[in-house]
């Protein structure tokens, strides 16, 4: 580095000037001391340093400011089978809209493609999702109404955690159901798995039979 651009890089925190006996060199600031190890001779030797790790901040997000779930949530597994599934969804769907009924939102993740990320679901009534699975561990929290998972019911305040890669869905009760999701990842697919045509026309028949209402339904939390 030339030395006229030592006190410039010093004043913008870019570099740490470290005095030597033999002169001075430049350590980027963003490196902590190397820990000293012993070595089995008794003598003191030090590792390579290594970068710290990103300062995370507090961190303020808003509902208005929430981004669709399908730009962090690729779907995937979509085969002969699953597209038959799909086409018996769409010969009893009222509307044009593929995902009538349900909608999620991703309300906050943080930046790159790993960390935190929280997501907000609204399942109308009885909504049923098709049998899937997600490669990154989901807890997910009941905020409003009720869901129907396998013999147990989940109502407000309850919640249950789902491993990467668990096949799993469930039905939203009466009243729909409003969920938050938590996970250690920011992108996470949704992978259609294990659907039985039985399965499909199940979901269609409540597709058929609710779909008219879902459109002026309002979320369980408003309802008081």
């Amino acid at each position: 580095m030339p030395l006229w651009v030592e006190p410039i890089a010093v004043r913008i925190g870019l570099v740490k000037i470290v005095s030597k006996r033999a002169g001075c060199y430049a350590r980027p600031s963003n490196f902590r001391k190397a820990p000293v190890m012993s070595s089995t001779d008794g003598r003191e030797s030090r590792s390579m340093a290594t970068p710290k790790s990103p300062l995370k901040r507090l961190t303020i997000f808003r509902a208005q400011d929430a981004t669709p779930a399908l730009e962090h949530m690729p779907v995937l597994g979509i085969d002969a089978s699953v597209e038959h599934g799909l086409q018996i969804l769409k010969e009893a769907n009222p509307t044009d809209d593929l995902n009538h009924g349900s909608g999620t939102t991703v309300l906050f993740h943080e930046p790159g493609d790993t960390g935190m990320s929280l997501a907000y679901g609204w399942f109308k009534s009885g909504y049923i999702l098709p049998r899937h699975s997600h490669n990154a561990d989901c807890l997910y929290y009941v905020l409003a109404g009720e869901l129907q998972l396998g013999s147990q019911v989940l109502r407000k305040g309850d919640g249950m955690f789902i491993p990467a890669n668990a096949v799993y869905a469930y039905q939203a009760g009466p009243e729909g159901v409003e969920v938050l999701e938590f996970r250690n990842a920011t992108q996470f697919h949704f992978l259609f798995k294990n659907n039985t045509e039985a399965h499909w026309r199940r979901i269609a028949e409540v597709l058929r039979n609710n779909g008219e209402k879902w459109q002026d339904e309002r979320p369980p939390s408003d309802k008081g």
